[in-house]
């Protein structure tokens, strides 16, 4: 079944029910409006703080979108690309683009003009849907493909390279297009994060997406009743699947624009929901909020809360038995994958397995893993390898790239070029990215591990190990720490700290610095590396 069979489901079942909710925190609430309202005062009026639209008039600014791009000459294969801010009508437009048999392109709302253009050619992209914040970075590379590509503006004022999307769709028909979209039909293309370099297109069938939609709401239970709240940018495949869970069950999600922690808990409060992914700095936020005593519980209405869950990047057992002091009702889930994977949950840690924190789990619902050494053959139970996923959701490749799609896809199996261990109940533990594991005087040092250590020191707000050079020892561990607000830290306290770890693991160096992280949460440690390797590191200094 093609994802768009269950927007088409809901529009019939639940069509005067809201299916999603936009809040940005931003701006000064006023008064609540709906989609209709807003079409109406969206000229004339401010942003209003919330949005909201129902299943059925989200079918039918999809269907809308799709005849829109049939009456342009879009064809079934063609690419169709959106570059927007999370907003009410990114998903109509995505499901526009599928509706029609086209293939829809994400793209990552931080990429530069020179990214933005890559990825454009690399998709062999025919139109492009983009958003008020991308003008200026389009604007150089307009002159380059606008003869060749419909650029359509979602927002109020046009620029004068492109077309107006709600004129565009205004007079289109709002019944769904007669194109016939089966289960191995191409559906999207999505980008890598870029955390390892250039970003590669990742291309996904319909079966992809009706997996992990499908998967989502059995990992977590998802009901009609559930309300999701989806924070991470929907570019992403961990947040569109996630909320695919919500697409499955027909239930309500609502959109923050915005991730404090105020923001965060003010709409878990006020729009009643069940189910929040969040991501570590997220979490790591609002603990150090509570912590201070800058928010209260109390204040907020969050016994309807039953399941925080995590995603995208490594998450410290600390951080996890810090929440549960303060959600101890909380069911609790994490989930890996890749968008190779069409994103979360081809391992998860299951919500009834609290025991086995600090695991990424089991295998998912359609799933298979394993661990692998260098010549492919699995590893004894326990021993560190290369972990491999197989299942439904598994990429059919990287797009015009076949040398790089087998040096990742074999027999079926998708090499995650993560290294992991299997336990003796059958659970996985990663323990770092292959790329990042860190040679020192011979022994493999797996920055992950140094990382969850150092992240149990009271003062640790975020940390980030990574591998220097060193004429010795090959390389050496550097921490980069990042101190919680309004504390101060020595070097002398860290060492001291880490004198439970065993002496070939602890840090050499200490580095009181901000930890980058990218949208979905993943710290860049390539970033890192740039900015750290290769030169003369001066003492570091107290952060306060």
């Amino acid at each position: 079944m093609p994802i768009t069979d269950l927007l088409e489901r809901n529009s019939k079942l639940y069509g005067d029910e809201i299916a999603l909710v936009e809040i940005n925190p931003e701006v000064q609430e006023s008064r609540r409006v709906s989609w209709q309202e807003y079409e109406l005062i969206q000229s004339t009026s401010p942003v209003p703080y919330r949005r909201e639209i129902t299943w059925s008039i989200f079918d039918e600014k999809a269907n809308r979108v799709a005849n829109m791009l049939l009456g342009r000459g879009i064809r079934k294969g063609q690419k169709v690309a959106i570059l927007l801010m999370n907003c009410l009508e990114w998903l109509p437009i995505y499901f526009g683009i599928l509706k029609t048999g086209a293939i829809a392109v994400p793209l990552n709302f931080r990429y530069t003009s020179e990214e933005i253009e890559y990825c454009l050619d690399k998709a062999e992209v025919d139109v492009l849907f983009f958003g008020p914040e991308f003008v200026t970075r389009l604007e150089p590379i307009v002159p380059n493909f606008s003869h060749r590509r419909l650029l359509l503006f979602v927002g109020d004022t046009c620029p004068s390279f492109a077309e107006d999307y709600h004129r565009a769709t205004a007079n289109c028909s709002s019944m769904a297009p007669k194109i016939l979209v089966d289960d191995e039909d191409e559906a999207a293309i999505y980008y890598s994060s870029g955390t390892t370099g250039f970003p590669k297109a990742i291309l996904l069938q319909h079966r992809c997406l009706t997996q992990a939609a499908r998967m989502e709401a059995i990992h977590h239970a998802t009901c009609h009743e559930d309300v999701f709240l989806c924070i991470p940018p929907l570019y992403h495949t961990g947040a569109k699947m996630h909320w695919f869970g919500s697409l499955f069950t027909g239930s309500r999600a609502v959109l923050l624009k915005g991730n404090s922690p105020q923001a965060i808990l003010d709409a878990v409060s006020r729009e009643g929901c069940t189910i929040v992914w969040l991501l570590v700095p997220w979490c790591q936020d609002i603990l150090a909020a509570l912590d201070r005593g800058d928010l209260h519980l109390e204040d907020y209405r969050l016994s309807q809360w039953r399941l925080m869950h995590i995603g995208a990047q490594p998450v410290p057992p600390s951080l996890i038995h810090h929440w549960l002091e303060y959600f101890p009702h909380h069911k609790y889930d994490t989930n890996y994958g890749l968008s190779e994977s069409t994103g979360p949950g081809c391992v998860h840690l299951g919500m009834d397995h609290i025991q086995k924190i600090g695991a990424i789990g089991l295998p998912g619902y359609g799933w298979e893993a394993k661990v692998v050494d260098e010549q492919n053959q699995p590893v004894p139970q326990g021993q560190v390898g290369e972990l491999c996923v197989k299942g439904p959701g598994v990429m059919v490749c990287y797009y015009h790239d076949p040398e790089a799609t087998a040096a990742v896809l074999k027999d079926g199996w998708l090499h995650t070029g993560d290294m992991a261990r299997q336990d003796e109940d059958g659970f996985y533990f990663l323990v770092d990215r292959k790329k990042d594991v860190i040679i020192s005087g011979g022994e493999n040092l797996y920055p992950v591990q140094i990382e969850d250590f150092l992240s149990a020191y009271p003062k640790v707000h975020d940390v980030a190990v990574i591998g220097l050079p060193d004429h010795r020892l090959g390389e050496i561990a550097a921490a980069i720490i990042q101190v919680k607000e309004g504390m101060t830290c020595t070097e002398s306290e860290i060492n001291q700290f880490c004198m439970d770890l065993p002496r070939y693991k602890r840090p050499r160096k200490i580095i009181f610095a901000p930890v980058p992280r990218n949208p979905t949460g993943k710290i860049e440690k390539p970033k890192l590396r740039e900015q750290y390797c290769g030169v003369r590191l001066v003492e570091a200094q107290n952060q306060g």
